[in-house]
């Protein structure tokens, strides 16, 4: 699996996510197996994580992810501080 994390700065007290649309249309991206939204304790900055199956969707869904980003961020009143890729190497949940 593989991951686009993005950082984001706001003020220090964003208490709220992205728009229900917003994750909607995340979770519709081809390969797209999961997103999650924190906000940071008190420092204003957030993270968002899409976790998608193969690198081939992660490279096919940069375009539509950064409009969804820049969407979102707008909204939120967020500055977009960097945006990375990752390869998943390890997963675990409990159940």
């Amino acid at each position: 699996m593989f991951a686009r994390v993005s950082t984001y700065q706001g003020s220090q007290d964003t208490s709220s996510g992205p728009a229900a649309d917003i994750v909607r249309r995340v979770l519709e991206l081809p390969g797209c197996r999961g997103f999650y939204f924190m906000n940071g304790k008190g420092n204003g900055k957030s993270l968002s994580i899409a976790i998608y199956d193969t690198e081939e969707h992660l490279a096919a869904s940069k375009e539509t992810a950064n409009k969804l980003r820049s969407e979102a961020s707008s909204a939120l009143t967020l500055e977009v501080l960097d945006v990375e890729e990752y390869e998943i190497v390890t997963s675990e949940l409990n159940d």
